[in-house]
């Protein structure tokens, strides 16, 4: 094992290229609400996040008593710090020559890919069990014609009354291929510059941030199937649905919709029991009554690209609190501004060998998930 001499200005200097290299490969992170603190943490701690609340304006009528705004209070969502992950690797003489020279090893790059790429998914499996709006077509790769897919996503967040800016919308590399060939994307009198050309980026067009997000994973949807319908009484604002009469399964994450009046498309958090007789638990709560006999439709598997604000996911990250309490390592700290992550990097020596590993602890969460929309793709 190389002197603590060394160790000492070789982990500052791979801690700091690893936090580079995480901040270039966490896209995703970097768009949506980020809550993170310097101060240490562990596992199982938590970190609030304020979501504001809704005011209406009233008339002023002057008075010696003054009006009562108790009810004004923002409201704040918990996120569980409860995913700790790690990348541990192994460094050879030659690789410590390299990071004390100011390059990141190959093996140290992996592992710092491995973290970014948990973190995007982690999110992405957020939004898909919280996203309740849905456009295009299930096992159709959006923006084959036009860009329709992301208008009706975009017109289900303005009637969620989602904020227009801080926008973005994450594509698959098969919707990205398919948005490039797009007149819109294209032609810099439509975009309004060339960058698409030169750089083969869409960026920000039609009041949103678009990237390309290869980590982006097919929803499975269950197999439950139209023969089942609602039953008893379930009224407007409900959160659980009785069903009947189904057969199959419907599973956490899938958007249904329902046979009457109702338009609105729904997604199931929490199934419960097993068909033909079941109860899901929906969001957003039921826009109407539904009666019994309304027919139950699950959207068909797909691909998930994203339109959200940036509200509608949290992420949160701390360093971590009483690490190595035995002192048989050395490690080192930081926490990025950029993509709010929290890096720690640690040394230890094992038989014969000596072990490195980044490690990461984060929680993510949904404050405004009406404020997010799947666009279904291949």
């Amino acid at each position: 094992m190389a002197n603590s001499n060394t160790l000492t200005e070789v982990i500052p200097k791979l801690l700091a290229q690893g936090m580079l290299a995480l901040r270039q490969m966490a896209i995703l992170p970097r768009y949506v609400n980020r809550g993170f603190e310097t101060l240490a943490g562990e596992k199982g701690s938590s970190i609030d996040v304020p979501i504001p609340s809704a005011i209406t304006a009233q008339a002023v009528t002057p008075s010696y008593v003054p009006p009562d705004d108790a009810g004004f209070v923002p409201t704040k969502t918990s996120i569980l710090l409860d995913q700790w992950w790690e990348a541990p690797f192994f460094l050879t003489d030659k690789d410590m020559l390299e990071a004390m020279n100011g390059t990141i090893p190959m093996q140290a790059s992996e592992a710092i890919k491995s973290l970014a790429n948990k973190v995007d998914t982690l999110l992405i499996a957020k939004a898909e069990a919280s996203f309740p709006s849905y456009a295009g077509v299930a096992g159709t790769t959006p923006f084959a014609n036009d860009l329709s897919e992301f208008l009706s996503a975009d017109q289900q967040l303005n009637d969620y009354l989602a904020p227009p800016d801080n926008r973005f919308v994450a594509i698959s590399s098969r919707a990205k291929a398919n948005a490039m060939g797009l007149r819109a994307f294209q032609d810099a009198s439509y975009r309004g510059d060339t960058s698409g050309i030169i750089k083969g980026e869409i960026g920000e067009k039609l009041g949103a941030f678009w990237f390309m997000d290869q980590n982006l994973t097919r929803h499975t949807a269950g197999s439950w199937t139209n023969a089942g319908t609602t039953t008893g009484t379930n009224a407007a604002g409900a959160t659980t649905v009785n069903l009947t009469g189904g057969t199959g399964s419907i599973l956490a994450g899938d958007k249904i919709t329902f046979s009457g009046a109702d338009e609105t498309t729904y997604v199931v958090s929490a199934p419960t029991g097993t068909a033909p007789t079941t109860a899901i638990v929906v969001y957003p709560p039921l826009v109407t009554a539904k009666s019994s006999g309304e027919t139950v439709t699950v959207k068909a598997s797909h691909r998930q690209n994203f339109l959200f604000h940036r509200d509608a996911l949290a992420l949160a990250s701390r360093p971590f609190e009483g690490a190595d309490p035995m002192g048989l390592g050395v490690y080192q700290s930081a926490v990025d501004p950029v993509s709010g992550l929290a890096l720690r990097l640690e040394v230890t020596r094992q038989h014969k060998r000596t072990r490195w590993s980044y490690d990461i602890l984060c929680g993510v969460g949904a404050p405004r998930p009406q404020f997010g929309a799947v666009i279904a793709g291949e």
